[in-house]
């Protein structure tokens, strides 16, 4: 970027990294979060997903956006999603990472024909190498369940990632524990719902919940107030029922025994857990999942339906359907600069009335008034600065006089 683009930016007070937004066309909303909303973009290494977040909306805790931009850009790992770049604007942060066009888990499993226990075992494995890859690194997810985890892409072969480390921390220590509330309804573990101090063992939780719910599409905890589903996780009240588990391996069963672990410390860690037989598929059955799944998908689409409700009025809400105005680059500065002020104070009337040349800017009087707007203001900080000596002076005299 040139130096007179790097000027104006500093003209209508953008911080440096601005810059960086004109590589990018924005395009549609792909969701929305409690800090701000995800929107597809066009960059210079084609599409990308871009994270925008309000900073009023994290004043006070803006530590919690570094500490996601510090670790995503830190994890490289296949079945993680990758970190592209960031920047900011006066009232916003923007990270940047790549795009997963494949969709989210579920909702790709019930596009399939077919989906074994076997095909089960080999999804879980790869959300556990990059749960491995984490908890190696001291990072504790903290949100794991089936919307964070997306394809790459269409293809049949397509690979996993795990995305969105908005709520991710990374752990000062190995026997650091956290203490903060984290994670989402069902999903998360008990110690967490229970304040109790948590850390690298919420993640194996979370998985064996995925991994209960993918083999018979039904969660194994279906409490639907936080007291009682504390109490259900409590006491690990983990059912296989006959009807939907009878074609289901022992091995598997006993994959997710170890993972719903009420107690933390007898939870299988990832190691463990990456070494059990279930993932090596050896004895894993054949058995279609994909009607249980179908059916989980249903109802769950129903209270989806709700969310995408929510959704459209937390983005009403957020109010950043489109971008704050671009900063001007010198293509739409004229070179007359006074002449388009001029112009744009008379436009009102008589710009009214003339078409526009074929060359000429449709933001131009935008930016003229841009500039004559902040001459104002200049001049009504020079003036109260005037002001305000002039007091200071009246006030210094008043007081010698006093003391006479």
């Amino acid at each position: 970027m040139s130096s007179f683009s790097n000027m104006l930016n500093k003209l209508h007070g953008q911080p440096e990294s601005y810059d960086k937004k004109a590589r990018y066309r924005f395009g549609r909303t792909l969701g929305a979060g409690t800090y701000g909303i995800v929107r597809e973009a066009d960059g210079p290494m084609g599409k990308v997903a871009v994270k925008i977040i309000l900073k009023k909306n994290v004043k006070g805790n803006e530590q919690m956006v570094y500490d996601e931009l510090e670790m995503l850009q830190r994890m490289k790992h296949p079945h993680i999603v990758r970190f592209v770049d960031w920047f900011e604007s006066r009232d916003k942060y923007y990270i940047v990472t790549q795009l997963a066009t494949g969709g989210e888990l579920f909702d790709r499993i019930c596009e399939q024909g077919r989906f074994t226990e076997k095909d089960a075992s080999q999804t879980i494995r790869q959300v556990l190498e990059a749960v491995d890859y984490l908890h190696d690194n001291n990072v504790v997810h903290r949100d794991l369940k089936p919307e964070n985890l997306l394809y790459l892409t269409t293809a049949p072969s397509s690979g996993l990632v795990l995305a969105d480390f908005g709520i991710a921390k990374m752990l000062d220590s190995k026997d650091e524990v956290l203490t903060t509330m984290a994670g989402s309804f069902g999903y998360a573990a008990p110690e967490v719902m229970l304040k109790q101090g948590h850390g690298k063992p919420v993640d194996m939780w979370s998985l064996g919940v995925i991994t209960y719910t993918l083999l018979c599409g039904y969660s194994p905890f279906r409490s639907e107030n936080l007291q009682d589903l504390i109490d259900e996780c409590s006491n690990a009240r983990v059912v296989f029922h006959e009807r939907y588990w009878k074609d289901v391996s022992d091995d598997a069963k006993d994959f997710i025994g170890h993972l719903l672990q009420p107690d933390a410390e007898e939870r299988s860690s990832s190691k463990e857990a990456l070494n059990h037989i279930w993932l090596s598929g050896e004895n894993a059955t054949d058995h279609n999942l994909l009607p249980e799944i179908k059916a989980y998908m249903a109802k769950a689409r129903l209270r989806r339906g709700i969310e995408i409700v929510k959704l459209a009025n937390r983005i009403e809400a957020l109010k950043i359907q489109e971008d704050e105005i671009d900063t001007p680059t010198e293509h739409d500065v004229p070179q007359d600069a006074r002449a388009a002020a001029g112009a744009a104070i008379t436009s009102g009337d008589a710009g009214a009335s003339r078409p526009k040349s074929a060359g000429e800017k449709k933001s131009l009087s935008k930016i003229a008034k841009g500039a004559i707007f902040r001459e104002v203001v200049l001049a009504k900080v020079r003036d109260m600065k005037e002001a305000e000596k002039k007091m200071t002076m009246e006030k210094e005299v008043t007081d010698k006089a006093s003391k006479r």
